[in-house]
């Protein structure tokens, strides 16, 4: 798909929530959509991932390589996201209870 879609869909949603155009309903359910929708991609990601079968055949080379890759990327943005709501925002508390 092209980028401008996924910008184009970004800024609506942008607008959306900043119109508010769903009310509280939308606000107070936010966080549990969130987590369906992630699920889901998580789900058609290891269909699409079992379906290749030179996935499959070549776990073992890139699996270490991709393992490593995720504990960094993992890491990383829970490191990025302490220092922006510290630096940035100010905040200290709660940061740490959600981790």
């Amino acid at each position: 798909m092209n980028i401008l879609l996924y910008l184009a869909i970004l800024i609506l949603g942008a607008v959306i929530g900043y119109k508010n155009v769903f009310g509280s309903f939308l606000s107070e359910k936010i966080g549990v959509i969130q987590n369906c929708a992630l699920l889901f991609l998580l789900l058609i990601m290891g269909i699409s991932i079992g379906i290749d079968e030179n996935v499959i055949q070549y776990f073992g080379v890139i699996g270490y390589q991709s393992m490593i890759l995720a504990i960094f990327s993992i890491v990383g943005s829970i490191l990025a996201v302490k220092i922006i709501a510290k630096k940035v925002l100010g905040q200290e508390e709660g940061i740490e209870d959600d981790i």
